[in-house]
């Protein structure tokens, strides 16, 4: 019998297990290594050239010590940035994660979207490029968030986090007039974690849109025709700090299940 693949799912926190989820469940019969990336968290709050000179070695490293299958960067800042570093430096494929502007408009009835996302993700030229190619007609906010992915870090970590403090970085998504906002683009992994929340402190209803699925599917694309390993897959989460998870029973739902080494 082969051995499943391995996907290893890099990420600046947590953010990146909304994406690990949508994996998992399209390839039961990987084995999967998640890696956080805490002790340069949040990757928002660094310039381009930093981030570049942090992921693009840090990658190296645990492709040599995971010898992985498949990587996936589960992080929109991170995608915008490294990706083109990454397949020129090391040779197996890569999946990013970019803001899910072109199905959003596509999809929008009002042509009003915002893209909710962090301040550095919708500063990037690629993220306005991605607005240029695929806007279709459409009215684009580009909302910035310095606090939602540490709030979303916060709340799965079991801490408290206020309603007032959510919909503080909520508002600006919601633009109203003669056309209402009614799509709003998930642009960073991190916020689907408070997507309930997000959901119940909207003004009004919009369809919220998360990349997650199709970089599910096509990871499992890349990977070819699943198979029936699953017994024998499993799961290591590691934190960049060192510092232990002492999150199983809140990671196993994204580890479809399994407790996480």
């Amino acid at each position: 019998m082969a051995a499943p693949p391995t996907i290893l799912v890099f990420d600046s926190g947590l953010g990146g297990l909304t994406v690990l989820r949508e994996i998992v469940r399209a390839r039961p019969d990987a084995r999967y290594v998640y890696v956080a990336d805490d002790a340069f968290f949040p990757y928002g709050h660094h310039g381009e050239e930093e981030i570049i000179a942090r992921v693009v070695p840090l990658l190296g490293e645990l492709i040599g010590r995971h010898t992985p299958d498949l990587v996936v960067i589960a992080c929109n800042t991170a995608s915008t940035l490294v990706m083109s570093h990454l397949r020129d430096a090391y040779d197996l494929p890569f999946v990013g994660t970019v803001p899910a502007i072109k199905p959003a408009c596509a999809s929008s009835k009002t042509k009003r979207v915002s893209v909710l996302g962090t301040k550095g993700t919708v500063k990037r030229e690629y993220t306005k490029k991605l607005i240029h190619d695929f806007g279709q007609g459409c009215e684009v906010t580009l909302v910035g968030s310095g606090e939602l992915a540490s709030l979303a870090e916060a709340a799965l970590s079991g801490q408290d986090v206020s309603d007032v403090d959510i919909a503080a970085e909520l508002a600006p998504c919601f633009v109203d007039g003669a056309a209402r906002t009614d799509t709003v683009v998930l642009a960073c992994t991190h916020y689907p974690l408070l997507l309930d929340r997000l959901v119940k402190l909207a003004p009004w209803p919009v369809d919220w849109i998360d990349p997650a699925p199709a970089i599910a599917r096509r990871v499992s694309d890349l990977l070819g025709p699943p198979g029936d390993s699953r017994d024998e897959a499993g799961a290591e989460m590691l934190f960049t700090s060192n510092r232990p998870h002492r999150l199983s029973r809140a990671l196993m739902p994204f580890f479809g299940g399994r407790v996480p080494a």
